[in-house]
C-alpha cells in the first residue's frame, strides 16, 4: 500500500464533512469538559453505519462458535480452521483502512474523542472478545461495540505505571464460589463514565494480602481479569482528572473495596486460560493500542502540515508572506517529511494486518515511540510558526500540542518503548 484508495479518499471526505458539522462547533465545550465524547460518537456510529457493522460482526462471530461449541457437545468432528488472512480478530476486523482514517481524521481535530472510542472498543470489547466465554461475549460485546454502553479497561494503578504487573496491588481472593476485589486503578480513561470496566488484578491464593509477601512473590502472583459493571456494591467510579490535553477525554481513578465477583465475571470463567493469564491479554492489547497511536500521530501531523501551510502562505511580515523565509521552510519541510514517515508507517501496519501478519509487540512499540515523538515536535514547531497566534486557543495548533504530548505517554511511556524495541532485537 502506497496511498489511500479512492474508497478511502471518499470516507476521508465524508468524515471531514460530519467534523465540521458535528465537532469544531462543540470544541470549546469538549475541551471544558461541558460536553462529554459519547453522543457525538455514537452519531457518527450512526451516520456511518459503524454500529450496525460491529453488531452485525459480532453476531457473525458469536453464531461461528455457538455452532463450533454445539458441535462439540455432540461429539461431531470440527472443520479445519482456516488460516487467517487479515485482520487482528477484533470487532471491526477487515475494516482496518476505515478505522485508520476515522481514527487520523478525528484525531486532527479532537483526539480526545479517538481516545475515548479506541478504549471502549479497541481494548475493552477486543479483550472481552479474546478472552470471554460464549455467554460472556453475548453477555457484553454487542452494546460496547454499538458504543451504546462505554467501556474502560483497568490496569494501570498509581504505583505501576509502566511496571504494570510487577507492581500491581489490587487483588482478588477466592470465597467459595465467587472472588472479592480490592484495589484502586488509576489514569483509567472513560473510568468516570464507563458502564463496563476490565479489571485486571493479581490472585491471592490464601496466604496473605499482597502487602504481606515479599516483592518478588508479589511479581509473580497470577493476574486475572474480571468485568465489572456500574453501580456495583463497593465499586466507585472517581471524578474526572483535570488534564494537560486530551480534555475531551474523560480520565478518573477507579476505586475497589470488597466488591463480589461471581465466576462469571471473570474471563474465560476459568483460571487457567489457554491463551496464558491476564499478562498475556494485556500484551496483546498493549500491540493494538501502540499501532493506534501511529494512526493517531498521522491526524495530528496532518492538520499541523496543512494549519502551517496555509498560515504560511497567508501571514505576512516585512510586506510578504512568512512562507518565504528559509527558517519557516524548514519547519514546513520537515513537517512534509514527518507526514511520508508516518504515513508510511501507517500503511505498512495496515498491510501487515491484512496479510495475517500483524506487528509485534516490539514493533509496535517501535512505531509508537517514533510517531509520538514527531507528532509532539511537529506540533511544537506549528505553535512557533504561529508565534504569538500559536498560543492562543483560537488558532487550534496550541490544542494540537497539548495533545500530541499526551502520545508520548499514552499506551505506556516512551521510555518503556525503548526497553520493548530493545528486548525484541535481543531476543530477551
Amino acid at each position: 500500500m502506497f496511498e489511500w484508495s479512492e474508497t478511502d479518499e471518499l470516507i476521508r471526505g465524508a468524515v471531514r464533512s460530519f467534523i465540521d458539522k458535528e465537532v469544531r462547533p462543540h470544541l470549546d465545550a469538549l475541551d471544558s469538559g461541558e460536553m462529554l465524547p459519547y453522543p457525538i460518537i455514537r452519531k457518527l456510529f450512526a451516520e456511518f453505519g459503524i454500529d450496525a457493522l460491529g453488531s452485525e460482526t459480532v453476531a457473525k462471530l458469536l453464531a461461528k462458535q455457538r455452532k463450533r461449541e454445539e458441535a462439540l457437545a455432540a461429539g461431531e468432528p470440527l472443520p479445519e480452521k482456516k488460516a487467517k488472512t487479515g485482520g487482528d480478530g477484533g470487532p471491526f476486523s477487515g475494516q482496518e483502512s476505515l478505522m485508520a482514517v476515522l481514527v487520523s481524521e478525528l484525531s486532527g481535530v479532537c483526539m480526545g474523542l479517538v481516545t475515548a472510542m479506541g478504549v471502549s472498543i479497541g481494548l475493552g470489547a477486543t479483550t472481552i472478545l479474546s478472552r470471554g466465554t460464549l455467554t460472556q461475549k453475548e453477555r457484553w460485546l454487542a452494546d460496547i461495540v454499538t458504543m451504546k454502553k462505554v467501556a474502560a479497561w483497568a490496569i494501570t494503578e498509581p504505583d505501576s505505571g509502566s511496571d504494570a504487573f510487577g507492581g500491581m496491588k489490587t487483588y482478588v481472593r477466592r470465597d467459595g464460589d465467587d472472588y472479592i476485589l480490592n484495589g484502586q486503578k488509576t489514569f483509567i480513561t472513560n473510568g468516570p463514565y464507563a458502564d463496563t470496566v476490565i479489571v485486571y488484578a493479581k490472585l491471592d491464593e490464601g496466604d496473605g494480602t499482597p502487602e504481606s509477601k515479599t516483592i518478588a512473590a508479589k511479581r509473580d502472583r497470577k493476574v486475572l481479569t474480571f468485568v465489572l459493571d456500574k453501580g456495583m456494591e463497593g465499586f466507585t467510579q472517581g471524578k474526572p482528572f483535570k488534564k494537560m490535553g486530551l480534555h475531551a477525554s474523560p480520565t478518573g481513578e477507579l476505586f475497589f473495596d470488597n466488591v463480589r465477583l461471581s465466576r462469571d465475571r471473570l474471563l474465560g470463567e476459568t483460571e487457567q486460560h489457554e491463551g496464558g493469564d491476564g499478562r498475556e491479554s494485556a500484551r496483546s492489547s498493549f500491540t493494538a493500542e501502540r499501532i493506534g497511536v501511529a494512526f493517531m500521530a498521522l491526524g495530528i501531523v496532518n492538520e499541523c502540515h496543512r494549519l502551517c501551510v496555509d498560515y504560511a502562505k497567508t501571514r505576512k511580515l516585512w510586506g510578504q508572506e512568512i512562507g518565504r523565509f528559509q527558517l519557516v521552510q524548514l519547519k514546513l519541510a520537515r513537517m512534509e517529511i514527518a507526514r511520508i514517515n508516518v504515513q508510511n508507517m501507517v500503511f505498512h501496519a495496515l498491510e501487515r494486518s491484512r496479510a495475517g501478519k500483524p506487528p509485534t509487540l516490539a514493533e509496535a512499540s517501535a512505531m509508537k515511540l517514533y510517531c509520538s515523538e514527531i507528532a509532539t515536535e511537529v506540533a511544537m514547531d506549528a505553535v512557533q510558526l504561529f508565534g504569538g497566534n500559536g498560543y492562543m486557543s483560537e488558532y487550534h495548533v496550541e490544542q494540537l500540542a497539548r495533545d500530541a504530548k499526551s502520545l508520548m505517554i499514552y499506551a505506556g511511556s516512551n521510555e518503556i518503548q525503548v526497553t520493548h524495541v530493545a528486548k525484541g532485537l535481543l531476543a530477551y
